[in-house]
């Protein structure tokens, strides 16, 4: 699945377009390298997100073309996340 899309579906960042702009403006790294919104990720890959001084990191633990809001935060294992970045997904 493309980087951006998986963002979005897992809810991690909102808006496809703002995780779109968020790799292309190099702030998502795929296990420690600098991503493209067109990236393939899959699982078991590490995102690290960078929103000005916050800092999250994420293990990825499924992939699903869609998924109800509820179930999105099981796409993921929060491995670091600083308390801005909470506030910027809820």
């Amino acid at each position: 699945m493309r980087l951006d899309k998986y963002l979005k579906v897992s809810r991690i960042i909102k808006r496809r377009t703002v995780a779109n702009e968020a790799c292309a403006g190099g702030r998502v790294t795929v296990n420690d390298r600098v991503a493209k919104p067109g990236a393939e990720v899959k699982v078991g890959d590490v995102l690290t997100i960078r929103f000005g001084d916050k800092l999250g990191r994420y293990e990825i633990l499924s992939i699903a073309e869609t998924v109800r809001k509820g179930d999105a935060a099981e796409m993921y294992r929060v491995l670091a996340e600083d308390a801005g970045m909470a506030e910027e997904r809820a």
